[in-house]
């Protein structure tokens, strides 16, 4: 199908399964990290047109796209990214939504311990929220610091740090305030190791079998939402930094380029600027899908482009930070 046929098909037309995709192991490694923790849970999953785990109900809607890689590279094409396109950041995903599942479960909101740590659940979402990167109160996990969203993102950012395996939460925070909710988060899921969820529900909000909606209708409504049609305020920097010019169709592309010198760029802007690494990369990320997105190859010498993509980057993280660049849309 081309790309008008499927925009103009209804999403519950997709006939699309978990079963025989890499997102039925990817499941299954979920389910044996819980395991590994001691937990007896498994929180059921199903497709639907995002990902969100509903409140009252302890399972996980992972969005439709990840079901099959026509429909990644349709994702791509119309919000410029694949969110958890790959092994690595689809499980970040489903250990933060695991946090909102096994709170569900257990109704851990509900212990005092819970609200004192994080605040109140009942908070109204909001629908923007501005972070602020220097806060040391949160886990960093997911990106653009969602644990400041709102307490119950706190709670599950926090529990998916704890999860992974192999993390060294106790030494990684160490002198961080967030340490105190790592430890609540490790006690709490201790005090329920081994034991039955009290909500056993395996309803599903949203399935991808009951959304009528079409794809083209799916994403207007996400590119108005996310401001994605809005023009890049990267875009006039990096058509100077890099080119578009056919001559240059056989030189290494500018997303390529930048993915490669992404270290040093932190590292370095991190330095001249005092900024967190983490901030700075932030900045990189947008730029290099920016770069994917206007197909810009490097123009010059690779020495003269790395010394300025470092200028770029430290004068855009200075903006990203004080100029209200980093409203997140939640």
């Amino acid at each position: 199908m081309t790309d008008e046929q499927l925009l103009d098909t209804r999403m519950c037309d997709l006939k699309l399964s978990i079963q025989d995709t890499p997102l039925e192991r990817r499941i299954q490694q979920l389910n044996e990290e819980l395991a590994h923790r001691g937990l007896r849970f498994t929180p059921h999953c199903w497709l639907s047109d995002d990902w969100f785990s509903p409140d009252n109900i302890p399972g996980i809607a992972i969005p439709f796209y990840l079901a099959h890689p026509r429909l990644m590279r349709l994702e791509r094409k119309q919000l410029l990214e694949v969110e958890g396109g790959t092994h690595d950041w689809c499980m970040k995903i489903l250990r933060h939504e695991a946090g909102h599942a096994i709170d569900t479960a257990f109704r851990l909101r509900r212990k005092a311990n819970y609200r004192q740590m994080f605040g109140k659940p009942s908070q109204p979402y909001p629908d923007y929220y501005q972070p602020q990167p220097s806060s040391r109160d949160y886990v960093l996990h997911l990106e653009m610091w969602y644990a400041q969203a709102h307490p119950l993102e706190d709670f599950a950012e926090t529990f998916a740090v704890w999860l992974r395996p192999g993390s060294r939460w106790r030494t990684r925070y160490r002198d961080w305030p967030a340490i105190k909710k790592l430890h609540m988060v490790d006690d709490s899921m201790k005090s329920i190791g081994g034991k039955k969820p009290l909500v056993n529900s395996r309803e599903t909000l949203d399935p991808l079998s009951r959304i009528r909606k079409t794809l083209r209708t799916h994403y207007r409504q996400k590119r108005e939402h996310y401001g994605v049609d809005y023009p890049s305020i990267y875009d006039n920097d990096l058509r100077k930094l890099f080119s578009c010019d056919p001559i240059h169709k056989r030189n290494q592309t500018a997303a390529g380029f930048l993915t490669r010198i992404r270290g040093e760029l932190r590292s370095s802007v991190a330095r001249w600027t005092g900024e967190y690494s983490y901030t700075i990369d932030q900045v990189v990320q947008e730029m290099i899908e920016r770069c994917r997105e206007l197909k810009l190859r490097l123009g010059h010498s690779p020495e003269d482009t790395k010394r300025d993509a470092m200028i770029l980057v430290a004068v855009r993280t200075t903006n990203f930070l004080h100029e209200g660049r980093h409203r997140v849309a939640v």
